[in-house]
């Protein structure tokens, strides 16, 4: 059975959604833009009798707190301070899995790179870690990066509109006919709430800081190797295999699957994923159990 929280801390609250026996693995499911813990809604009863489960919403983001951008500082170091504090001091949890995609990366990364010791593997799910990652659609975005003016403002609030967040959900997928609506209705209903266009913005000009922490995690992938799962939809617009098989640089024992979808691979591989979880898990935890 999922059940639904809402914990206050530090003036704000965090929702999370939480699943299976406490006492089993846990994974943390880090979700991507525009999304929220909603985006795990299939996952997690495929995954819930092994593992005990734990996905949250960010500030600004699904049933979290939304203070606007001068009440907040939205940026990917603050959202990763959050998300940290709901699992080491609110939850105490001390060992667990990170899956990460799109916007969970960074904040995954950024967690694992501060507690290397806590983070005992990786899925990743469309998120990025490598310059060769990113796609042409970055453009916009980069040039938000260089120069933040009202041009530039007006040139990326195209990623906020509603056919975007249908396009995200839709290309590149076999059969668009599996993908529930519902998926796309709900972010955008989010992303429609009054102030959010402008949490947003400051989180699309902040992306930038994630390169530049590019070599960090990846001396931490090298020094720590972390067990990695690499489950990623090849016809993603914006996340390229290419940035899929980088992670081989600098984990070469990282398991890589290519699936036949797009950006939001769960909204129709959920169960192969889940498949594709448990083995990994199953192994790893074979693996740390050897002499």
């Amino acid at each position: 059975m999922i059940t639904y929280h809402f914990v206050e801390f530090e003036g704000l609250e965090t929702f999370y959604r939480q699943a299976g026996p406490s006492g089993a693995p846990t994974i943390v499911l880090l979700h991507g833009f525009p999304s929220s813990s909603h985006m795990f809604r299939d996952l997690i009863p495929k995954l819930e009798d092994r593992f005990h489960l734990v996905a949250p919403d960010y500030i600004g983001f699904g049933y979290s707190a939304n203070p606007s951008a001068d009440e907040f500082c939205y940026t990917f170091e603050s959202l990763t301070d959050r998300v940290e504090t709901l699992l080491f001091n609110q939850l105490a949890l001390t060992k667990f899995t990170i899956y990460v995609q799109d916007y969970g990366a960074p904040i995954g990364f950024r967690l694992a790179s501060r507690h290397p010791y806590a983070i005992q593997a990786i899925i990743v799910q469309n998120g990025n870690a490598y310059a060769e990652g990113l796609s042409p659609a970055w453009e916009p975005l980069r040039a938000l990066w260089a120069k933040r003016d009202a041009d530039t403002e007006r040139a990326a609030s195209a990623f906020l509109t509603a056919e975007t967040t249908k396009f995200q959900y839709i290309h590149g997928v076999r059969d668009p006919a599996r993908i529930s609506p519902d998926a796309y209705a709900i972010d955008q209903h989010f992303l429609d709430r009054p102030g959010n266009a402008a949490i947003q913005m400051a989180l699309f000009h902040d992306y930038a800081s994630n390169l530049a922490m590019y070599t960090e995690w990846h001396s931490y992938f090298r020094e720590h190797q972390p067990p990695m799962l690499v489950v990623w939809g090849q016809n993603d617009p914006f996340f390229t295999v290419e940035g899929a098989k980088a992670f081989r640089h600098d984990l070469p024992d990282a398991e890589l699957h290519l699936l036949d979808t797009g950006h939001f691979a769960l909204e129709d591989h959920s169960a192969e994923i889940a498949r594709l979880i448990g083995r990994f898990l199953q192994d790893a935890e074979t693996n740390r159990s050897r002499p």
